[in-house]
């Protein structure tokens, strides 16, 4: 049962002797619905209610509506069910199609989809937890969930061009889940960090679990103006889980020894590692053959590139923008 999820399903019975309109009520309150909503779902029974919880989690909704009247079924999750509910009024997921993550992966639950081109990732943060999130990148949320703004990194996130708040969101009493949409189109990553710290571009990091630090760190004069990036990278450190996105898809590389990438491609890159921005080739190559600066990385970790650069992807647009005739 530890391993097994399940579905939350309302019948649209209730307890002997319980007055419908109560009933109702406490059903509307245990959720955050108006009451229409709450008197719209009772009629469509059954319906699920709570979708993929693990057992605890799911007797706890069943003890908390059967005090509310209402009559509540489990439904094993993969496993067919007489009642043939169906989930168009469940207010907890949206509906579009996911890759579902290992199970017995650390860290909260989680499933993606949209990638590599639009990356979306729906968390199921348990009771009484918090999952820390990029402002303004939340798409969806459980009506249980409270969200608390938080300021992040001080001076040192203002100026390395990132949001300087950070967005908690605590599910209470209920697990409940959020829906996260980075901004920029491009792909989506996950790493479950174990007392581990990787390094992100300024605008990577997407949403972390709440042992997770993230703080902001100096690149230095050097490194910072010559790589034509920001003077500052995002530390993550800790224990739990990151997610960090790119612009275009992401591809994993193990360094051994040795690595160059441009530095537009340049997503995260774990620490231990030295690193380097040189030029590609001469001045005439610097300014003419449109590659600018590398990063060489030395030594053995990991490190992320995205396909796409912004940069170039901005000198392509640039020739079809409209431009307003004189005269």
């Amino acid at each position: 049962m530890n391993d097994s999820t399940f579905n939350v399903i309302l019948t649209g019975e209730l307890e002997k002797g319980v007055v419908k309109e109560r009933a109702l009520e406490a059903f509307a309150k245990l959720f955050r619905l108006p009451a229409e909503k709450a008197e719209m779902m009772f009629s469509k029974a059954p319906v699920i209610i709570k979708k993929s919880v693990d057992g605890v989690t799911a007797h706890k909704f069943i003890d908390a509506l059967k005090k509310a009247g209402l009559v509540c079924e489990l439904r094993e999750v993969g496993v067919p069910s007489a009642a043939n509910a169906t989930a168009h009024d469940s207010p907890a997921k949206p509906s579009a199609p996911v890759e579902k993550e290992k199970s017995n992966q650390p860290g909260y639950a989680f499933e993606m989809a949209g990638q590599p081109d639009y990356g979306y990732v729906t968390v199921q943060i348990p009771a009484d937890k918090m999952l820390k999130v990029e402002a303004s990148a939340m798409a969806t949320m459980d009506t249980n969930i409270r969200m608390k703004t938080k300021m992040r990194g001080g001076f040192g996130r203002l100026l390395s061009g990132e949001n300087i708040f950070i967005n908690e969101f605590t599910a209470e009493e209920f697990s409940g889940e959020v829906g996260i949409a980075p901004g920029t189109p491009g792909d989506l990553k996950h790493e479950y960090l174990n007392n581990q710290t990787i390094y992100l571009q300024n605008s990577a990091f997407v949403a972390c679990g709440p042992e997770v630090n993230i703080e902001s760190k100096w690149q230095g004069l050097v490194k910072g103006f010559f790589s034509g990036e920001r003077l500052f990278l995002i530390r993550a450190s800790g224990k739990g889980d990151l997610w960090f996105n790119s612009y275009g898809a992401i591809i994993e590389i193990d360094v051994e020894d040795d690595y160059v990438v441009d530095t537009g491609n340049i997503v995260a890159f774990t620490e231990g590692m030295e690193y380097d921005i040189t030029k590609v080739g001469g001045y005439k190559s610097l300014f003419f053959s449109g590659e600018g600066f590398v990063c060489r990385f030395r030594g053995q970790g990991k490190v992320w590139i995205q396909t796409r650069g912004t940069a170039a992807f901005v000198g392509w647009a640039h020739w079809f923008r409209p431009v307003k005739k004189k005269g």
